[in-house]
């Protein structure tokens, strides 16, 4: 498995294995409601739904540094760093951090304008996640004595460990958490089980999925899922997507997701007629704009609903894109590319 698009983490709202599991009897049924009038179609068999996943994911997975310790305080550092942030690119700086500060003891006594260098250099996005991380490390060692809290409700107790975060150092470092539930979670649940829209849905139908005591295991596994196989692009065969027996878009097509809506089509777009823009200056150099607009459309009229006005937006997008110049020369516009 290759392919990595997704970032993790929470929504950026945040700051920041099971919780109750049903036993076999209490399995779900054909379909299961999650709240209100809206259900989620999930199988019967849940077990095997559960088994496909986790056989899927130890046969073959990514290799990441901290998949290969349970040592909290590294798992929360690859965490925060991983939140909107593409996880092939957390591997090094998350190495240079944990080398640099390699305990919560070790980052407690830090320089934190050390901290936020660092974090800056890699270009990991909203310094106060440093800050953040820095003041839990403190907490850690004033309040714990160097011992991180093994609950997700303890650990929620340290600066910026919203429920997200909670859950997931909790899974991954003492195999003892909730589920956790971020984008590609999200995504996969929608289309597999076509699970409405709504975040109280979302939760009770991955705590309904989750098997009880291995948080660790299936939390890892269904966010691999969610980034190997059903991405925004998804890869269902190609990735042997363990789920497509069951999954409801793989049944109809239909692959939209709450990140990723119906694409617009590129036919006449202002997609499409930007690129023309471009490549027609390229080819014929600066141009007034009536010539340009004829060889944009061969509708063009000036005055027209693809006129000057329709052509100025296009010329003003592009020039905010630094792609395009325009000039007025003797009560004409003028555009060219930017060299």
């Amino acid at each position: 498995m290759t392919d990595a698009d997704e970032s993790r983490g929470p929504p950026p709202t945040e700051e920041g294995d099971i919780g109750a599991s049903r036993t076999d009897e209490d399995d779900l049924d054909a379909s299961i409601a999650v709240g209100g009038d809206s259900e989620a179609s999930l199988p019967a068999d849940v077990e095997s739904v559960r088994a496909a996943l986790v056989e899927w994911y130890e046969t073959d997975h990514r290799e990441y540094p901290w998949r290969e310790t349970h040592d909290p305080y590294a798992i929360l550092v690859s965490e925060v760093m991983s939140q909107q942030t593409q996880l092939d690119r957390v591997v090094e700086p998350w190495r240079e951090f944990t080398e640099r500060w390699p305990t919560a003891e070790a980052l407690a006594t830090a320089d934190r304008a050390d901290v936020v260098g660092l974090w800056t250099d890699h270009s990991l996005g909203y310094n106060n996640r440093a800050t953040y991380l820095h003041e839990a490390a403190e907490q850690v060692v004033s309040e714990h004595d160097g011992e991180f809290p093994n609950t997700p409700e303890g650990l929620q107790e340290l600066m910026g460990v919203g429920p997200y975060t909670a859950d997931a150092v909790a899974s991954f470092a003492f195999d003892d958490g909730g589920a956790v539930v971020d984008t590609n979670v999200k995504r996969v649940l929608y289309r597999a089980f076509d699970v409405p829209d709504e975040s109280d849905a979302f939760e009770r139908v991955a705590d309904e999925l989750l098997p009880e005591g291995d948080s660790r295991v299936w939390n890892n596994a269904i966010m691999e899922l969610g980034g190997v196989a059903c991405g925004k692009q998804p890869r269902c065969d190609e990735a042997g997507c363990p789920w497509r027996e069951w999954c409801h878009a793989y049944g109809t097509g239909d692959f939209r997701a709450p990140d990723v809506p119906t694409q617009p089509e590129f036919e006449g777009s202002r997609r499409q007629m930007r690129g023309r823009v471009v490549s027609a200056l390229r080819e014929y150099g600066e141009s007034p704009i009536d010539d340009l607009g004829r060889r944009v459309r061969v509708d063009y009229a000036p005055d027209g609903e693809y006129g000057r006005e329709w052509l100025r937006g296009l010329l003003s997008d592009l020039e905010s894109d630094g792609l395009v110049t325009t000039t007025e020369t003797g009560g004409e516009t003028v555009a060219r590319l930017r060299r």
